[in-house]
């Protein structure tokens, strides 16, 4: 199995809005809290290490190529 990087979901702008929803209301921690533990629970539903390995590394350079905000 191999990491799906074209579009996906058969709904994207329900599952954005789903995820801006969970968000609402949070704190900062709570919303970084929200987002590792749907990271845990979304690799554990994938299950495969190496797709898991895949999506890090893509991760990772989208981050690498992307212009930082932060100073």
């Amino acid at each position: 199995m191999s990491l799906i990087t074209t579009p996906h979901l058969d709904a994207p702008d329900d599952f954005y809005e789903a995820l801006i929803d969970a968000h609402r209301e949070l704190t900062t921690a709570q919303s970084h809290e929200l987002n590792a533990k749907l990271v845990l629970l979304l690799a554990n539903h994938i299950g495969d290490t190496a797709v898991l390995r895949q999506a890090l590394d893509a991760a990772r350079a989208s981050v690498l190529s992307s212009p930082s905000t932060a100073g």
